[in-house]
């Protein structure tokens, strides 16, 4: 009983073979751009840590929304609380500690920090005014007068006692000539308001919430730098603001006049191995918090990325230059930074792919014409065993062979091919019976005559 054809064995086209042809290829283009995103890493890390300041100061207050901000993407932040800007800059500096950003004022750093320690910025965020507060009762306009008065600096590490006794070297007193203490700021505060000391020094963002309580306090007056610009011919780290009247209280009038007041620029730390998409991140968040205006900035004047003593990062400077970044404002971060971080591989791996495909189709011909020449090979042989039989072997041998061919022809109708090439395998087959029929011929043909 002839055996049943199956059509499905036939196909428009050799899923099959197209696989084994392109899996090489798909395998080199897979194992490139594994490599590739290795290499660019274009994912940040799940977890930053950020040096902040003490409790209820600006750094603490900005930390949180800093934290708020980053935590939107899945970045989670640690806050670490400090004395102050030094303290931050030594987390930065010692390689034991986890801390990656910090909160660091001009006064606070050199150029020499930022090639020794591998340290970069993330550009300036705000004015920090230098804000001394001193008793009502008593009558100080120059810093001279502080000579013989309990006058608190704050802690060691928050950079202000050094910065203090800049400026009170430059006015001509030794240390010796003040007492200083070096509590915290709210402890400071306290101690002010309660009449324990006599002055005491801060260094924040007017929104610090000792430096709202003071401005308020009747009890105590802020100090007017009426030689502020003085002080920043002579420490070019500090800037001249002004806390303009009626700014504090209109309908009270506070503060009664215009303040002269000196300031530091607080500026935005990290180490340079921090990831350039936590860079986008963090200068994103920057002008989100920053960018407002305040006390002392117009609208936009802040974060900026100004000389400092430390330069900014490009990433971060480009980003303040032209915003943010095309594929980000219409695509979630996420996939906006893969694109943005591996578009060259992309490009790369889509210029391999032009000049490999126009290789496959070739070797997905010659890949399902092999399946048929292949066969060619066993009928050539059947042919040369015919041809060299001897005739007292012909008996054995045709016979043998004709079975040869049954099996081969058996073989070749079950191989599965497209129908384009179905002309190959008839062709093959013809074949197949030229050869048998020149054996059956040979067989019928009588010996010659001797």
């Amino acid at each position: 009983m002839p055996k049943k054809f199956k059509f499905t064995r036939f196909t428009s086209f050799s899923l099959r073979d197209l696989l084994i042809m392109i899996a090489p290829m798909a395998v080199l283009i897979v194992a490139a751009g594994y490599f590739a995103y290795k290499l660019i890493n274009p994912f940040p890390p799940s977890q930053v840590t950020i040096s902040t300041g003490q409790e209820n100061s600006a750094y603490a207050s900005f930390g949180k929304r800093y934290a708020e901000t980053l935590d939107k993407y899945g970045i989670k932040v640690t806050l670490r609380p400090s004395q102050g800007a030094l303290e931050n800059l030594q987390r930065l500096k010692d390689e034991d500690t986890d801390v990656d950003v910090a909160f660091v004022q001009s006064s606070s750093m050199e150029q020499g920090d930022a090639e020794k320690y591998g340290l970069v910025s993330l550009g300036t965020l705000f004015n920090e005014p230098i804000w001394l507060f001193y008793r009502a009762n008593l009558d100080i306009n120059r810093l001279t007068q502080l000579k013989g008065l309990r006058v608190n600096v704050g802690a060691e590490g928050s950079g202000i006692p050094k910065l203090l006794r800049d400026l009170l070297a430059a006015n001509g007193l030794k240390d010796s000539a003040v007492h200083l203490s070096t509590l915290d700021d709210k402890p400071a505060a306290d101690a002010l308001l309660e009449g324990k000391i006599d002055a005491a020094v801060f260094s924040s963002a007017p929104n610090s919430s000792v430096i709202q309580k003071l401005l308020r306090a009747p009890a105590v007056d802020l100090f007017d730098f009426s030689q502020a610009e003085a002080y920043t011919r002579r420490f070019p780290y500090l800037s001249q603001v002004t806390l303009p009247r009626g700014l504090i209280n209109l309908g009270r009038d506070q503060p009664p006049r215009d303040i002269h007041l000196i300031a530091l620029t607080t500026t935005l730390l990290a180490r340079e191995d921090l990831h350039p998409a936590l860079v986008n991140l963090f200068a994103q968040a920057a002008v989100n918090i920053h960018g407002t205006a305040g006390w002392f900035r117009k609208r936009g004047e802040f974060p900026n990325a100004a000389a400092t003593d430390i330069p900014v990062v490009p990433a971060a400077v480009k980003f303040y230059r032209d915003g943010t970044p095309f594929l980000q404002r219409y695509l979630p971060f996420w996939v906006a930074n893969f694109f943005e971080r591996m578009w060259i591989v992309i490009v790369a791996l889509g210029a391999l792919l032009i000049p490999l495909s126009r290789v496959v189709p070739p070797l997905y011909v010659w890949k399902v014409r092999s399946r048929i020449y292949r066969w060619y090979g066993e009928l050539r042989t059947v042919e040369q065993a015919i041809e060299e039989v001897a005739p007292d072997k012909r008996k054995e041998v045709y016979p043998a062979q004709l079975r040869r061919l049954e099996e081969l022809d058996d073989k070749v109708n079950h191989i599965s091919i497209p129908l384009s090439f179905a002309d190959e395998l008839y062709r093959l087959r013809i074949s197949i019976n030229l050869v048998r029929k020149r054996i059956l011929w040979l067989s019928q043909e009588k010996p010659a005559m001797v």
